[in-house]
């Protein structure tokens, strides 16, 4: 598949949504111009929070394919210290 082509869009939570607006976070276009699509148990971070892809679901528009990612919930860093 041309990946030029490819749209990779990750689904978040509602939650995650208004953090990322909240806090004015540029989502970084992760996997643009790689050759290879995400799979399912990758990861990315975005503002210090970890998100894992559950799931991907292939769709189609008359813009070409999208790669649509449901994403794990992302997790606040911790203010507790252990140790």
């Amino acid at each position: 598949m041309d990946q030029q082509n490819l749209r990779i869009v990750p689904a978040l939570t509602v939650d995650d949504q208004a953090w990322i607006r909240r806090s004015q976070i540029a989502v970084p276009k992760f996997w643009a111009g790689h050759s290879v699509a995400p799979h399912s148990g990758d990861a990315m971070r975005i503002g210090g929070r970890q998100f894992v892809v559950q799931a991907r679901v292939w769709e189609h528009d008359s813009n070409g394919p999208i790669l649509r990612l449901f994403m794990s919930s992302g997790h606040a860093e911790s203010d507790t210290v252990f140790g």
